[in-house]
């Protein structure tokens, strides 16, 4: 393999590990808000952000397939998820339903930007399995971006 692939492999992997980085982190957010969300909206934020959390939850797998696939180690730490994610943590649980809404879009769109790194980087390595499956991760990160925009008006 050329010097150019290899490059392009390289950056194809950081991008997937990051993108499950920012997964896992926000996967774990949603479950805070989850379990966290008061106020009179309650019970309709709460099973969105279980539905949400769910979705997150099942591409975890995909990605780190798609890692060991392209012959490189995933994350394997807590630590290495924090070290990769563009994700914060949220420790407040006594966030506002609408100050959680708001994380929870804006952080959305954060992992939106690290999966078209990801497309973009797939598409440069020639990985054409890579760039097929994460359209549907691109598209499941802009319908939650979506649903939480909605709930905010």
């Amino acid at each position: 393999m050329s010097t150019t692939g290899d490059n392009s492999k390289k950056a194809l992997v950081s991008a997937l590990n990051g993108a499950l980085a920012d997964t896992l982190a926000l996967y774990v957010k949603t479950k805070n808000f989850h379990w966290h969300v008061a106020g009179p909206r309650f019970r309709d934020l709460h099973l969105l952000f279980d539905e949400q959390a769910a979705q997150l939850i099942g591409t975890v797998d995909l990605i780190g397939e798609r890692v060991r696939k392209n012959g490189a180690p995933t994350l394997t730490s807590i630590g290495s998820i924090g070290n990769a994610t563009g994700v914060s943590d949220q420790d407040d649980t006594s966030l506002e339903a609408d100050a959680m809404v708001k994380e929870l879009r804006d952080d959305n769109r954060k992992l939106h930007d690290r999966l078209n790194e990801v497309k973009e980087a797939a598409e440069e390595a020639g990985d054409n399995a890579t760039s097929g499956i994460v359209d549907d991760w691109i598209d499941q990160a802009e319908e939650r971006i979506w649903f939480l925009s909605q709930t905010l008006k």
